[in-house]
């Protein structure tokens, strides 16, 4: 087997298992489909618990 043959296999096999991975990989992020007046009310509550917090500590 030649240099070339070798390196071409390799790559093969490579760019095989890289596409593997990247169709199994996530993001682990919200689906699209969620309840997201619940996120946004969440996220503002705890915004505004953070500024209370910061307040309060006198950190600002």
């Amino acid at each position: 087997m030649t240099a070339t043959a070798t390196a071409t296999t390799a790559l093969t096999t490579l760019t095989g298992t890289l596409e593997r991975v990247r169709d199994r990989a996530r993001t682990g992020g919200p689906d699209d489909d969620g309840p997201e007046l619940v996120e946004q009310l969440l996220g503002w509550t705890l915004v505004v618990l953070l500024a209370v917090l910061v307040s309060h500590t006198g950190l600002l």
